[in-house]
């Protein structure tokens, strides 16, 4: 794809497009408007290149180049997931410089966020700046798995609305709304859809989940390792990972920055998508 193609693409017209690194071929879209540093960005639980919020990456992509990825093993990618966030980490390396960048600025939701956490640890020169969403440090107290309530909801092998308002949105009359809005935009997008992740993928990731989150002090420490300026971000409300974890990392990480969203849960980003995409666009630029 030219320049000028990314440039006048958007989530809903980005193409798919195809590149083999660590021994998968990874799906990914490229869109948004030229940047020297692009925004590579991790999703969630499940998640492939249509989870993501229309509106969050159209803004996102005013001002710079957005690269989404599925992982190994996920939508359209081929491969396994894991089995561990490390050598997911070391395969997103690899996905990276199979693009020809030696520098992107970052962003990882939830599963994401420990990737690109584990990214930023294991090649610290690739990542200028980092975004941690509504995610949590390898070894935190309260991550060996979720909620029973939670877990139940994001383990469905068909996820519905009434599944996904439970586990992203707050429990109020607000969020809620918000929540039903996200849904309209997203299924946005209505040609070159990606394709469902297998339950074998959805069990490999929760088994990655709940081993990064046994409980470990001395895993803890490895934050402080983290030099890149980094932004923190997450919703009060959050029951997936303990809000009180991110103020843990920001007090780890040495060049971090906090932003807690109120009134809402694990989705912050996809209940206030404008707000989100000014506030990182402002921590990158």
């Amino acid at each position: 794809m030219s320049t000028a193609e990314i440039a006048i693409a958007t989530h809903r017209t980005a193409e798919t497009q195809f590149v083999d690194a660590a021994g998968v071929r990874f799906a990914y879209r490229r869109f948004g408007a030229p940047s020297a540093t692009p925004l590579v960005m991790l999703q969630h639980f499940r998640g492939n290149l249509d989870s993501w919020d229309p509106s969050l990456t159209d803004a996102l992509a005013e001002h710079r180049s957005i690269i989404i990825v599925d992982y190994p093993g996920l939508g359209a990618s081929s491969g396994d997931f894991g089995p561990s966030i490390a050598d997911t980490a070391r395969q997103m390396i690899a996905f990276v410089g199979a693009l020809g960048l030696t520098e992107i600025d970052l962003l990882g939701f939830s599963i994401g966020g420990f990737v690109a956490q584990e990214m930023v640890l294991i090649r610290p020169a690739l990542v200028r700046r980092l975004v941690l969403a509504a995610t949590g440090p390898k070894g935190g107290a309260q991550m060996h798995g979720w909620r029973e309530d939670i877990a139940e909801a994001a383990r469905l092998e068909n996820g519905n609305a009434d599944s996904l308002l439970h586990i992203f949105f707050a429990p109020t009359e607000t969020s809620r709304a918000l929540g039903g809005q996200f849904l309209g935009r997203w299924m946005a997008r209505t040609e070159d859809r990606d394709p469902k992740s297998s339950l074998a993928a959805r069990d490999a990731q929760y088994d990655a989940i709940v081993e990064w989150g046994i409980p470990d002090h001395g895993a803890l420490q490895r934050l402080a390792s983290i030099r890149c300026p980094t932004l923190i971000m997450q919703g009060d409300s959050d029951a997936m990972i303990p809000p009180r974890l991110s103020h843990l990392m920001a007090g780890l990480i040495p060049d971090a920055r906090i932003r807690i969203y109120p009134d809402s849960a694990h989705a912050f980003l996809f209940q206030y998508p404008q707000e989100v995409a000014a506030d990182v666009s402002a921590f990158l630029a």
